[in-house]
């Protein structure tokens, strides 16, 4: 499920760990929390090994994708059950729970059951009860997948705030990149059981490791090309279908040798003209399919020769379906990917 994860995260560092189903985000973040077992390879909380500690020994706190709450027991009693098991004297464990409640919006739901609760209410009890027993590590499994659109919302920006203000080291697991962008301090992308990218969120963003990232994140994802390349008069050339490509200067000496090369681009760094731009290289004619509006934006489907593309463009442009229109990029925010591989080719691959 996991294989060779070899990773260091930061002293009160908020890394979250994203992929799709399967890909072994959880089973890292059980491996973590004791709750499996592990076949090979040590795990450090700090400088204290913890790979055949229990549990309860670790000094972790984890939130589970279900809220677990005991219906019969009140919301102090919920949140205060782990100083319960460590045996915390009764005054003691009032104060804590009544301090963390407090932090979480709970101070006036504490004599409630979890059934009178809201599922965004619920959630904040599950964090509680993992935060008052004060972890050197918070672990989180995907706890807002159960919640709607708007309460997600909501509570991204409460674990957020809540991240600054415990300062606590956090290990989020979630499959909604939104989720991941937002929240992390570092983003750890997965995929069949391998870390293929780890990086803060605007680097994977903007410089995916491969194919798989690019595709991954970002919505609509990146758009990727297969292009040819070529040279004419000495100038390095990317010819594909229906599109022609001078890439910069730094691009040369690693592109030179190779024949084929996958290009990506975002939407929002195509721009659309309704004439011909100057100069028929670094551009492209292609039809508009669909139009839809979403509200900050229109996101336009569109026929490239016969390749499905997705531009962004400003919520006002005057653009319909049927349409044939002109495209230009953004030549710095072009990547190239290996045709073979998928992984990146980048400027410093000199002779590549």
């Amino acid at each position: 499920a996991v294989n060779n994860v070899d990773l260091r995260i930061k002293d009160k560092e908020f890394l979250v760990f994203l992929g799709p189903s399967g890909c072994g985000k959880t089973t890292t973040l059980r491996s973590i929390a004791g709750l499996e077992k592990i076949d090979a390879g040590r795990i450090f909380l700090g400088d204290r090994e913890v790979t055949d500690l229990p549990p309860g020994q670790r000094g972790i706190g984890m939130v589970f994708q279900s809220y677990a709450l005991f219906p019969h027991m009140t919301i102090s009693d919920n949140i205060g059950f782990g100083l319960t098991i460590k045996k915390i004297a009764p005054a003691e464990r009032s104060e804590r729970v009544r301090k963390v409640a407090k932090l979480l919006y709970l101070d006036n739901l504490l004599d409630r059951y979890p059934g009178q609760l809201s599922g965004g209410q619920r959630q904040r009890v599950a964090v509680a009860r993992a935060l008052v027993i004060e972890p050197a590590v918070l672990l989180m499994d995907e706890p807002l997948s159960n919640l709607d659109a708007l309460l997600r919302m909501q509570m991204r920006a409460e674990l957020k705030k809540l991240h600054h203000s415990i300062n606590a080291t956090t290990i989020y697991v979630t499959h909604d990149q939104v989720e991941a962008l937002s929240l992390g301090d570092r983003i750890a992308v997965m995929r069949d059981g391998k870390i293929v990218q780890c990086d803060v969120p605007m680097e994977i963003y903007d410089k995916p490791a491969n194919v798989f990232v690019g595709s991954f994140i970002g919505n609509p994802p990146m758009n990727f090309f297969n292009g040819k390349i070529t040279s004419q008069d000495g100038q390095l050339i990317i010819e594909g279908q229906g599109f022609s490509i001078i890439p910069e200067a730094k691009w040369t000496k690693a592109l030179a040798r190779r024949s084929e090369v996958i290009v990506g681009i975002r939407p929002e760094n195509i721009s659309v003209h309704f004439q011909k731009p100057s100069g028929s290289l670094n551009s492209a004619r292609a039809a508009v399919e669909v139009v839809e509006l979403l509200g900050n934006i229109k996101l336009l489907t569109m026929d490239l020769s016969g390749s499905v593309l997705k531009v962004s463009v400003e919520p006002h442009t005057e653009v319909n379906a049927g349409e044939n229109v002109w495209l230009t990029w953004k030549e710095d925010k072009l990547c190239f990917y290996d045709a073979d591989t998928e992984w990146a080719i980048t400027p410093a691959e000199v002779g590549a």
